[in-house]
């Protein structure tokens, strides 16, 4: 039994497929003509903003406009003119290939590269394929009852899942705040992150067994443990399907005191999410994504 850190409740069951990106090997290379490199750095953004674009969308109208603004904002990443112009300023002035370029900007120290670490290598990884005509990791087309594993899902691979052919995601690394858990939660599929040496103990096609609640991995256990794990699934999705009922009635505990259930949203559209559970008001209107 391998332990990690619970990422999205529920309980995962399924044959392993594991998810795993060329690593690329970016050079420094001299080019003769920066400007024409330059248009070929330009094209590559524009193709990358173009997919950033369609995943946002098809987010949005899978999972919600709260959950589709991870990608936004990888939108704004890549039109922000400090980093093209940092990217393309270094084409120029070093005379360098466009890979290589966007390596050495987007590894800069700053305090932005820090705080979106995850999302700057994402849109970095995502712009170098573009260049270099690798295609990414296509996730979207699953077999039924598959559990993702993988040492870690960028933003971009998470929003591409099929909940209806994912049953669980376990990764090496990441958190409980990382972008690919909270796209998790959104798709409503169980995971388990921050599992070490998992894919040393694992192969295509092992049966997994996953407690996205307990952060509990099991690898090709025997009868008794999956037959145990199935029982508590359909517990889990009978106790949430029993939470249900409770829509339209008053908020009160048993022994009379009214509690208010208010929701936390980012955009005005969310209300709409919140009428259809019940919500009593807003707790928490996030102002900066409509300001932005």
């Amino acid at each position: 039994m391998y332990k990690g850190t619970s990422a999205s409740a529920g309980i995962g069951i399924g044959k392993a497929v594991i998810v795993e990106e060329a690593q690329l090997v970016i050079t420094r290379q001299a080019v003769n003509n920066v400007e024409e490199e330059v248009q070929r750095f330009k094209g590559a953004l524009d193709e990358t903003i173009k997919a950033t674009e369609k995943l946002a969308e098809d987010l949005a109208t899978r999972v919600g406009e709260k959950e589709a603004e991870i990608m936004q904002g990888h939108m704004m990443l890549l039109a922000d003119p400090m980093l093209t112009g940092e990217i393309e300023n270094s084409v120029r002035n070093d005379g360098v290939n466009s890979e290589y370029a966007i390596e050495n900007v987007c590894n800069m120290g700053d305090e932005l590269m820090q705080q979106r670490a995850t999302d700057m290598r994402d849109i970095k990884t995502r712009m170098q394929q573009m260049l270099m005509g690798i295609q990414s990791v296509d996730i979207s087309s699953l077999p039924e009852g598959s559990i993702i594993v993988a040492k870690d899902l960028t933003p971009s691979m998470t929003a591409g899942i099929n909940p209806a052919n994912v049953t669980g995601i376990v990764t090496e690394l990441g958190g409980k705040t990382s972008h690919s858990a909270i796209l998790a939660r959104a798709l409503e599929i169980p995971a388990v992150a921050a599992v070490t040496g998992f894919m040393d103990g694992v192969r295509d096609g092992d049966q997994v067994v996953l407690d996205g609640s307990t952060g509990e991995v099991y690898v090709n256990p025997d009868q008794a443990v999956t037959a145990d794990y199935e029982e508590k699934r359909k517990q889990f999705l009978a106790e949430k399907k029993e939470l249900e009922q409770y829509i339209g009635k008053p908020s009160v505990t048993k022994d009379g005191v009214q509690v208010e259930i208010v929701a936390n949203i980012g955009k005005p559209e969310a209300v709409d999410k919140v009428i259809q559970y019940d919500g009593e008001g807003i707790g928490l209107f996030r102002t900066e994504f409509l300001f932005m």
